[in-house]
């Protein structure tokens, strides 16, 4: 049986990863928590080289986001419950997503947050690049439709709870059936 997907998309600096690990304490099902951010963490990039230039970005990022984007429906085919934690920069990610993913159970909600929240929260965070989250707040929700949409400035129990509540209620067609059928409709 294949796992389920709870997956967060927003900008940069939103408060997914504190959603995410609350979700994961309190979800009544095992959940793994994955990133992009726990890939990087793990030293999976060639970074110091990619710095130097000895690997262009350009011809790395691609491929390194293509395998994430791959490894979620092994992931949950083995039978493991994700939550995920994104930032889909692209209507092509998008698309991509949808076709990988559409076929298992996922429930997609929105983060969002406003700009000067985002860009105070990355300033204090130090590790991020400033104006990514200004670059992903304008795009990130674009072409998205979400089965559950929240307010990054909420307290995360607050957050956590609409999502649990929403996760229990789910039912089909989901956001991804619905970005699915728009995709081949002409």
């Amino acid at each position: 049986m294949s796992g389920k997907i709870i997956l967060l998309n927003g900008a940069s600096s939103a408060g997914k990863s504190s959603i995410a690990t609350a979700l994961q304490g309190r979800l009544e099902e095992p959940f793994w928590h994955f990133s992009i951010d726990h890939l990087n963490a793990a030293h999976v990039l060639p970074e110091a080289r990619i710095r130097r230039g000895e690997f262009p970005s350009s011809t790395v990022r691609p491929q390194f986001f293509e395998g994430f984007h791959r490894c979620l429906p092994a992931l949950a085919e083995a039978g493991n419950n994700l939550v995920v934690e994104h930032i889909v920069e692209t209507i092509d990610w998008m698309h991509r997503l949808v076709r990988l993913l559409g076929r298992l159970d996922i429930f997609f909600v929105g983060v969002h947050c406003p700009l000067p929240e985002l860009e105070r929260r990355e300033r204090e965070r130090g590790d991020r690049r400033l104006g990514d989250a200004k670059a992903d707040f304008e795009l990130v929700h674009t072409f998205a439709l979400y089965d559950l949409e929240v307010d990054g400035t909420l307290p995360v129990d607050r957050n956590v709870d609409a999502i649990i509540g929403g996760w229990k209620k789910r039912q089909r067609p989901s956001a991804f059936d619905r970005m699915a059928h728009l995709a081949v409709t002409p």
